[in-house]
């Protein structure tokens, strides 16, 4: 850390040049969220089928009487014996928000394609609260891009954030949906990688401090990064 140390008259000269860019920054996030409201939507008519602490769900159910759905989709493979360390910091930022999402007309929920039991058991590890399902057996995860076959990595590169990648089984994303009120469900909006940040507060605080994420040098960027009762 080698920052300059300025008298304060420079400090609040130079933090106000940033506040003008911050302004203009916040100016163009509002404008990416008109259009990100203003996207068309496309019509789901596949049968998805979940399983939660009550059997079996519907996507429709999933809203939990709501108009508006988000899905987190969590790295957790049927084989897999614990949910992945970089989703599992992501998940740590959603206790406690369902609450005000209900208040408008918003329902949030994680989905893994784990079976229901090992979902809930992980759950209950991490001390976890908001919803989370199971969607074993359905395509959900498939064909919202966040799962992949053997047959598709094999083939060397997946679909993944909108463009061909190197794959894994599973990779993470935030994808909403609409129900209007015939039932009708509507996927409005998807996204994956990079454009997951803005749901995950520490890395919002990180960003605050002088060394920021402090990632640059690790061999991959989350390296650091453990399960909140690994640290």
């Amino acid at each position: 850390m080698r920052n300059q140390v300025v008298s304060h008259e420079e400090w609040l000269k130079a933090r106000l040049e940033l506040l003008a860019a911050e302004k203009e920054f916040t100016r163009q996030r509002d404008a990416l969220t008109r259009r990100r409201m203003a996207m068309p939507w496309e019509r789901v008519d596949e049968p998805y089928q979940f399983e939660g602490p009550n059997g079996a769900l519907s996507l429709a159910d999933l809203f939990d009487g709501r108009s508006q759905l988000i899905v987190y989709h969590f790295m957790l493979g049927p084989d897999w014996e614990e949910g992945c360390k970089s989703c599992s910091f992501w998940a740590d930022n959603f206790d406690g928000i369902p609450i005000h999402l209900h208040h408008r007309d918003v329902t949030l929920t994680a989905v893994s394609r784990a079976p229901f039991a090992k979902i809930e058991a992980y759950r209950k590890r991490m001390g976890w609260s908001f919803p989370w399902v199971s969607s074993y057996g359905s395509d959900f995860n498939y064909d919202f891009h966040v799962s992949f076959t053997e047959e598709q990595l094999a083939a060397g590169k997946v679909d993944y954030n909108y463009g061909l990648v190197e794959g894994e089984e599973e990779l993470p994303g935030v994808s909403v949906f609409y129900k209007n009120d015939k039932g009708e469900v509507f996927h409005t909006y998807s996204c994956y990688a990079r454009g997951i940040d803005a749901v995950n507060g520490a890395y919002q605080f990180l960003d605050l401090v002088p060394k920021g994420r402090d990632e640059d040098g690790l061999e991959f960027s989350m390296e650091w990064v453990r399960r909140h009762d690994q640290y």
